[in-house]
């Protein structure tokens, strides 16, 4: 069996966006009991993360790592199409990732204790994020 959903993310700049609660609904309604879970994001200027979430610390410090590693408006990109935070947006996401598999168990992604899923909005304007939550059973 095979089950999709869209999910439209929000952003509002720069910064994380908590998708958990979506992508759990999402397997809930598929019916599956066991199987994968993949989360798919449509940009190249987002990521997903599977990250820590009871403490927004680590979030932060992420941010501020990939701040000081690709600083936007760094003279060493050609590419600033959309701003100084254009190719910056790109090198992040290229070192991340936009695909995300989970494994379903008992009807609900199986996140470890302190894992959440995030949309790491890298633009500092805002964006609506495509992210589709696939499943397979």
């Amino acid at each position: 069996m095979y089950h999709a959903r869209e999910l439209t993310v929000a952003t509002r700049g720069r910064g994380f966006y908590d998708i958990t609660d979506e992508v759990q609904r999402a397997v809930a309604a598929s019916g599956a009991r066991e199987g994968l879970c993949t989360i798919f994001l449509h940009h190249t200027s987002a990521s997903l993360l599977l990250c820590e979430n009871a403490d927004p610390d680590v979030r932060r410090d992420l941010e501020s790592f990939f701040s000081r590693l690709v600083k936007d408006g760094d003279p060493l990109f050609v590419h600033d199409a959309e701003g100084p935070d254009d190719m910056p947006a790109h090198v992040r996401t290229v070192l991340t990732q936009n695909s995300i598999s989970v494994p379903i168990k008992g009807g609900e992604a199986s996140l470890g204790t302190w894992q959440g899923l995030y949309v790491w909005e890298h633009r500092t304007a805002a964006h609506q994020r495509r992210v589709t939550v696939s499943v397979v059973s």
